[in-house]
């Protein structure tokens, strides 16, 4: 079940060292895909991790690329992508306007952490060709 809004005490800043931490905390429930959430109720916490090519991290919004369409060896995108699976959780998000914890992948001394850059909400979708040149849903979201 999804939990929308921070979780416990953590806040904006704070960094985890792994995505195995972020479950146990109940900050992002997978340990390997970048949607939590559900398609009836939306996205509670997404991962920006440097894996789309089409991501976009900006001072006042963020572009979100959806799922699919990626070949599970090499990481790149070889087909489009559909309105189904994780995608329906962010596009559930657009409709009912819930907030969605936003998790960046950053360099740290250890190697990579997650941290926290706070509450989102997704405003707006497109679906367009991307820089591989096939269509992928793009799901913008501005700080909550």
């Amino acid at each position: 079940m999804p939990h929308f809004g921070h979780v416990s005490y953590y806040r904006p800043g704070d960094v985890l060292d792994s995505r195995l931490a972020l479950s146990r905390a109940g900050l992002h429930r997978p340990t390997r895909t970048g949607v939590s959430g559900s398609a009836d109720e939306g996205a509670d916490s997404i991962i920006l991790a440097d894996q789309y090519a089409d991501d976009d991290f900006r001072e006042d919004d963020l572009t979100y690329s959806g799922s699919g369409g990626r070949d599970p060896r090499s990481g790149r995108q070889t087909a489009h992508q559909e309105m189904s699976g994780r995608n329906l959780y962010l596009h559930k998000s657009l409709e009912n306007g819930h907030p969605v914890r936003v998790f960046r992948r950053i360099a740290v001394d250890s190697g990579f952490g997650y941290r926290y850059e706070g509450l989102y909400r997704v405003v707006a979708t497109v679906y367009e060709a991307g820089k591989a040149g096939f269509l992928v849903w793009k799901f913008r979201l501005v700080p909550h």
